[in-house]
């Protein structure tokens, strides 16, 4: 059965599979009794309602219902079942099933890997969708290099939140005046415990578990506990929550680099002009990576409320994620070798040179032809072994707020807090060999569009690393990213109750903002060592070569190149700090990738909530400045070796902007019969671009000579969206949805490709670069939400849910992360005792973004989930949860599917655990 490409045969199966499987809970937020019916959509604020601990999934979604039908705005909520109990094992996994949202296993250029990391709204970049803690900022770091030094974005990593510490999660997807701005496209806002919500005095929660990864074949342990205690007199409370997780990955892929075009001057098209300006992949590689990853926090919150009237809360959060990683790359560089070398045979399909064969007669004339200075150009062969040790990334704020309630009719409330967050690579070891330097050494490669290609390199043993490869190059580098921001929010509720006019909220916020990219470099070898010859000092091998089942996950064939040799981490690490001029780092910082990004953002807002005869309502206006500071380094186009700067002159750069946005939004929910409600909403959303979109850095690629760069000059983005809903309930439990959205961008960041003048510091010489920058352009997208969820008999229930999404900038470019279909299937059973859920979710392909300045797709996929749950006694529970059970290949293509770009499979994950309640 093929579930991903038949979605009818998929609801079918899981119809009929959902006897065993509970259901998420989503839903709107419900008005507070004495708050304004606004304040649901204000997920920075703490309705009444969430002192009422649901339990169990049936409840849970009986709650939610009402919720949802209760609210003005259009929201949707996922709520944890039982203390610490979401229904997936990862926050993003867990709201990618309610309509509307997108997730994505990775932040930019790194590829997917097994665990989700990104959250969009509505088929929009994840820049364009804000999350909040508890209705704050958090700030955050990635954890891999690619993303530290390429696009920084505003997004928010999720690897860095364990689904543990959720109460629920609102996904607000209209916009009211008391929300702060950011989310374009909607906000998402992580809900934690406060210790007077529980019920005992005392509270105790102890969960162990064990999960598996089949790929990389290890069993590792995830140990989360809570202790709640709040005093008898219910006014002082205090909770303590820690978390350790760790579990192994390991990913096989195949990679292209994204493409080039060949030069009608180069050897290739003087040779075969039909070659001339044909698209060709920048390189073949059979990459394998593997990873520890270890999450290690802990969550803290005091509550007193020393008057009826006054509740004063601290609560503050930490969370570290080391990620000490070892990726591997054996490839061939088929875009550099046409420039020197003239293929004996070749295939050219959809303007693509999806196949070649370069005989060693071949790349011997192609070495010969080459700059003295750049030999690899023309080899067969490249290796790359790069070992992360410690590679992570961090997150921590500390928050207090305070709620005074004024008198009958006034509620004033004030929060106070900093967050901080680090992406870091303190070191990257890497070796770099090249093979057929002798001209002894062909290749060969074929595409086979979406599947795996073949690679061959005819004249060498690949396995053997003493017999196939020279000592080309080492490097020790690092890169570290800071993300912090302090914030004031002052909020004022008062109550009038004059006719149609129920009450008015109003209040200001206050922000300042930082984020910098450190790279501190050291990319120098010794001489006599790097000098591509077989005479240079080369690491230890132990005989290693990848496993025997590398590409078992996307079906490499009896071509696919998966046989080869590697080293141990620890002799990279070890031949790097003896030849690689480890001693005293640094040699140079990385001047063209740094950048400084500063900004002082200011808010007030007023809001009215409305109340009529079966509809309710609010009207606001939000008013925004932002001051905005870039600090880059510019090249003066010089060098000056005897500063030992590789990277040659740079002249730091200051530019300054201010931005005022006015952004007013109105929400209406009509009781149009019992059953029947209908809400309508618009508003003007903003959100500030990306970090390294702001800067003039540029993070180069001296391999390929491709790089990006940022523009100080770009605006926000700007949209006005509108929202409509027809909600029927038809049955107790039970909704039928369907909702209409627009979305009008007047500033959207779109990217387009220069070529510039750089000095390439590995080569050490000026090369012509293709810079890809962003630039303001509109843009629109549309589309629809459709919904059904009902509770059946025998305990039994279903969710389905489809979301249609068409976005394209005024120039008809796809937007970034627009999917056109994503769906999810859910069935569940769930008893006093038992529970059980199967879940399948298909998202289609969309554009991931650009891979070199080269676009990049990530082709359609679907993932199924399970889980499962049995309650022996009222504090023994057993778990059992299974994550890509389906083993889903990760898929990624150029302009079209002729011009394969990534092949990922990373396994199946497996939870077996314990969970003990006092």
């Amino acid at each position: 059965m093929n579930l991903q490409r038949h979605p009818i045969a998929a609801a079918a199966a899981l119809a009929l599979l959902g006897a065993f499987a509970p259901v998420q809970v989503f839903a709107q937020a419900a008005p507070a009794a004495a708050a304004p019916a606004s304040a649901a959509s204000a997920p920075a604020k703490t309705d009444d309602v969430q002192h009422v601990e649901v339990t169990g999934l049936r409840a849970s979604l009986e709650a939610s219902l009402a919720r949802k039908r209760n609210a003005d705005s259009v929201v949707e909520v996922v709520t944890a079942d039982d203390i610490g109990k979401l229904p997936d094992k990862n926050v993003a996994d867990a709201i990618q099933r309610v309509p509307g949202v997108n997730i994505a296993s990775s932040a930019g250029g790194e590829g997917g890997f097994s665990e989700n990391d990104r959250v969009s709204i509505r088929g929009t970049s994840p820049s364009l969708t804000q999350t909040l803690i508890n209705g704050h900022a958090v700030a955050s770091g990635d954890w891999f290099i690619l993303d530290q030094q390429g696009v920084v974005g505003r997004s928010v990593s999720y690897s860095l939140l364990p689904s543990e510490i959720v109460k629920s999660v609102t996904v607000a997807k209209s916009q009211t005046a008391d929300l702060p701005e950011g989310g374009v496209s909607g906000s998402v806002n992580i809900e934690t415990r406060r210790p007077l919500d529980f019920r005992k005095p005392l509270t105790l929660e102890v969960s162990a578990q064990a999960i598996y990864a089949d790929l990389a074949k290890k069993t590792d342990p995830q140990l989360n506990a809570l202790v709640n205690w709040k005093n008898d007199a219910d006014n002082v409370g205090v909770l303590f929550q820690v978390f350790s997780e760790t579990r192994h990955e390991r990913r096989d892929g195949i990679e292209t680099f994204g493409y080039g075009t060949i030069d009608p001057a180069s050897p290739a098209a003087v040779a075969h002009p039909d070659l001339a300006n044909v698209l060709v992949p920048f390189g073949v590689n059979s990459a394998l990576f593997e990873q520890t990853r270890k999450r290690v926090g802990g969550l803290l919150d005091l509550e007193f409320k020393p008057t009826s009237t006054l509740t004063l809360d601290a609560n503050g959060f930490y969370s570290t994620l080391n990620a000490s990683n070892y990726n591997r790359s054996f490839y061939s560089q088929p875009a550099s070798l046409v420039v020197a070398a003239v293929p004996d045979t070749y295939t050219v399909k959809n303007n693509t040179l999806v196949a070649a064969n370069f005989s060693p007669a071949a790349v011997a004339a192609g070495i010969a032809n080459s700059d003295p200075g750049n030999l690899f150009q023309a080899v067969a062969a490249e290796v790359d072994q790069l070992y992360r040790p410690n590679e992570g990334a961090q997150t921590y704020y500390g928050d207090f707020n305070a709620k005074w309630r004024a008198s009958d009719t006034l509620t004033l409330t004030g929060d106070l807090g900093y967050t901080h967050g680090v992406g870091k690579t303190p070191s990257e070891y890497g070796y770099s060999a090249a093979i057929g330097l002798d001209g002894n050494v062909g290749m060969n490669y074929a595409l086979h569009g979406m599947g795996a290609p073949d690679l061959s390199f005819p004249g060498t043993d690949v396995s053997n690393f003493n017999t196939s490869a020279a000592t080309e190059g080492g490097s020790h580098d690092r890169v570290f990213t800071y993300d912090a921001e302090k914030y004031g929010t002052l909020d004022a509720d008062w109550a009038i109750d004059q006719g149609v006019l129920e009450s008015a909220r109003f209040g200001a916020r206050y922000a300042e903002h930082t984020r910098r990219t450190v790279w501190p470099i050291n990319d120098s070898c010794q001489a006599d060592v790097c000098n591509f010859t077989d005479a240079a000092p080369r690491p230890v091998w132990s005989g290693a070569t990848y496993p025997g089942n590398f590409g078992s996950g996307f079906n490499a064939g009896s071509g696919t190149l998966t046989n080869v040799w590697q080293l141990n981490p620890g002799a990279v690490e070890a031949w790097v700090k003896q030849y690689a001029n480890d001693g005293g780092f640094a040699s140079t910082e990385n001047w063209p990738a740094e950048f400084n990004v500063k900004e002082k953002d200011a808010a007030a807002y007023g809001m009215v909530n409305l109340a009529g005869s079966h509809w309710r309502g609010n009207v606001g206006l939000r008013l925004v400045r932002t001051h905005q500071e870039s600090l880059s380094n510019i090249s003066t186009g010089e060098t000056d070796p005897s500063m030992g700067n590789s990277h040659g002159l740079y002249t730091p750069t200051l530019i300054k902007h201010d931005f005022t946005d006015f952004l007013p939004s109105a929400n209406f929910k009509f009781d149009l019969t019992p059953s029947l409600v209908s809400r309508f909403a618009v508003a003007r959303t903003m959100a500030r671009a990306d970090y390294s979109a702001l800067a003039t850095a540029v993070s180069l690629d001296d391999t390929l000579h491709t790089g990006s760069g940022g523009n100080p000059d770009l605006k926000p983005v700007r949209s006005t969206n509108y929202d409509g809903t027809l909600e029927w309930y038809f049955a107790p439990k039970s909704l039928v949805s369907l909702g209409l959205f627009y979305m009008d961008i007047s500033s959207y960041v779109d990217y387009g490709t220069a070529p510039v003048q750089f000095f390439d510091s590995t080569h050490h010489a000026e090369a012509t670069y293709i810079i890809t920058s962003p630039v303001n352009i509109a843009a629109k997208n549309k589309g629809f939400e459709l919904g059904w969820q009902q509770a059946l008999p025998w305990n039994l229930g279903a969710v389905v849910n489809y979301t249609y999404t068409d976005g394209k900038t005024s120039s008809g470019a796809e937007m970034v992360g627009n999917s056109k279909n994503t769906y999810n299937i859910e069935a569940y059973y769930d008893d006093d005792t038992f529970s059980t859920r199967l879940a399948y979710t298909y998202r289609s392909s969309f554009l991931a973004g650009l891979n070199s300045s080269f676009a990049q797709h990530e082709d359609g996929v679907g993932t199924l989930a399970m889980s499962a749950e049995y309650k022996l006694n009222k504090l023994l529970t057993f778990t059992f949860d299974a994550l890509n059970l389906n083993n889903p290949t990760l898929k990624y293509y150029g302009e079209n599917k002729s011009q394969m770009e990534a092949l990922y499979s990373s396994g199946r994950q497996f939870y077996l655990g314990v969970r003990l309640s006092l």
